[in-house]
């Protein structure tokens, strides 16, 4: 199938439209309804944006679901107040479903022990850089440290003589080691896994997200006929529509639950 198309101009891609009651949507965290900051944990969540993300989720009869990067313990304990909201953590490698059921992720290999402590040590060498242990995954930022790119770069590659099972995934300004191979779960099988279930059955999927790893997730919505949208102005990309940056994207959902809410 192919994707519901937008009215592109001059190859620049539209605002998507205002949400629609029959929408399923998926909403990356870093990058699309935050801004990024320094440290992961440094993020500021602005005034009602969680009001907005349950009121938008109440509109949706629960058809709303965060897909992040992050783990969903970090999730929680950015967002306090979405802990009822479903959601994948790590990339899809964990999720909480829309009774509330987790899955979790593969159990780190004793190795990694060694292998993030070996990566801190690189880290030293650029202020700014930051190793972050993510259960399994273990994830080298350099955004604040852009030197380090390289060395991170030949760092994830040496690890995978010890992490056989492991695969190093890009992004922004990070890498990530992650375990599962080529056939690991990523954000688009996230977004499949949800869709075949209530309340994200039979909907039209829209994914929102900024990220080299969101693409996985905007071919999947595009094969369903959804929306995907793209924050920011990475290209190439499969996504087919456009917000500019979080501040747009949290204007979009502030107006979706502002007065009649969402349109049909």
């Amino acid at each position: 199938m192919e994707s519901r198309d937008a009215p592109q101009r001059d190859g620049v891609l539209p605002l998507p439209p205002s949400p629609a009651p029959d929408w399923a949507l998926f909403l990356d965290v870093d990058g699309c309804l935050l801004d990024f900051a320094p440290h992961p944990s440094q993020v500021i969540v602005p005034a009602h944006l969680q009001r907005d993300i349950v009121r938008l989720s109440e509109m949706l009869g629960g058809a709303l679901a965060l897909v992040s990067g992050r783990s969903l313990d970090a999730i929680d304990d950015v967002f306090g107040d979405l802990r009822a909201i479903p959601a994948a953590g790590m990339h899809g490698l964990e999720r909480r479903e829309p009774d509330g059921r987790r899955t979790f992720p593969p159990v780190a290999p004793e190795s990694l022990i060694g292998i993030y402590a070996e990566a801190q040590h690189v880290a030293i060498n650029y202020p700014g850089a930051i190793v972050e242990r993510k259960g399994p995954n273990l994830a080298l930022h350099w955004r604040a440290a852009p030197d380090a790119r390289d060395a991170f770069r030949a760092f994830a590659a040496a690890a995978l003589r010890v992490l056989p099972d492991y695969r190093v995934q890009g992004g922004d300004m990070v890498l990530e080691l992650r375990p599962g191979g080529a056939s690991s779960p990523d954000k688009g099988t996230a977004v499949e896994g949800f869709m075949a279930q209530a309340p994200f059955r039979d909907r039209t999927p829209v994914f929102v997200g900024d990220d080299l790893t969101d693409e996985h997730a905007f071919s999947i919505v595009n094969a369903y006929q959804g929306l995907s949208v793209l924050v920011g102005d990475r290209a190439p990309s499969a996504a087919r529509w456009r917000l500019p940056d979080p501040a747009a994207v949290r204007a979009w959902l502030a107006r979706a639950t502002a007065h009649d809410g969402v349109h049909a």
